[in-house]
């Protein structure tokens, strides 16, 4: 069971409650900018983007083994940081955050807000 933050559009939009799952996002992880290009976190894509380019350019100062900590790290906080991102953006985009619940699926939380 994964405990899922809800969110409902703003007055006047059509769309079904969003269930964001509160826990480590493994594409998150092991694909960063996949991750942030298809949720639409535009700025954390390019944060990304540009720490990865000075971690390439500092490598020479920093040695490989540690450059590949880093990235390993920044990756990890990414993977950790992606819900938080994610509910960032839809408070952004103006939708409200209604409660969280327990559920075993993101369809079966959307389903019993609905009800």
């Amino acid at each position: 069971m994964t405990f899922y933050a809800i969110f409902e559009p703003g007055s006047g939009k059509p769309d079904l409650p969003a269930a964001i799952p509160d826990r480590f996002s493994g594409l998150a992880f092991w694909l960063p900018p996949l991750f942030a290009l298809g949720h639409g976190l535009w700025l954390a894509f390019v944060g990304f983007v540009l720490i990865v380019a000075s971690l390439v350019l500092l490598t020479p100062w920093l040695g490989a083994a540690a450059a590949l900590a880093l990235y390993l790290l920044l990756a990890l906080s990414f993977g950790f940081a992606a819900p938080a991102l994610r509910r960032r953006k839809l408070r952004r985009l103006g939708w409200a955050y209604r409660r969280e619940l327990w559920a075993s699926h993101p369809e079966l939380a959307r389903l019993e807000v609905l009800r």
